[in-house]
């Protein structure tokens, strides 16, 4: 770590903190759909489900390059973790983004990555 990176001194500004401890909800639900999609096999099926709103476990196994016994494991965990939504239409399986809130923040993420250089460095 570069000395730019660091205070030159340590002041705790006690009201600011008193003021977010108090206001810190518990974060463990977001932390949990954020190990889920820190996966990229994972993060590709779900960019995927931006893409096409409802693919069925052999296209997103074809997609992925993968067997569909490991896109049916991915989406299941998906699922698990309140990501997606799966449907059986007679002996297919479809799954969907669990809701717009997953979407838009798969959607944030990679167009975060890509609006250049600049991560607020100074």
């Amino acid at each position: 770590m570069s000395t730019k990176e660091l205070c030159e001194i340590t002041v705790v500004h006690e009201e600011v903190v008193n003021r977010v401890q108090q206001a810190l909800p518990d974060l463990g639900a977001a932390v949990q759909i954020f190990k889920a999609l820190a996966d990229d096999t994972r993060l590709k099926i779900a960019y995927s489900l931006t893409l096409e709103e409802e693919m069925c476990v052999c296209d997103v196994a074809a997609v992925i390059g993968s067997s569909v016994a490991t896109a049916s494991h991915h989406l299941r965990y998906l699922r698990d973790h309140a990501l997606a939504k799966s449907r059986r239409k007679g002996k297919m399986v479809y799954y969907t983004l669990a809701d717009d809130h997953v979407h838009q923040l798969v959607k944030v993420a990679y167009e975060h990555t890509t609006e250049g250089d600049d991560h607020g460095d100074s």
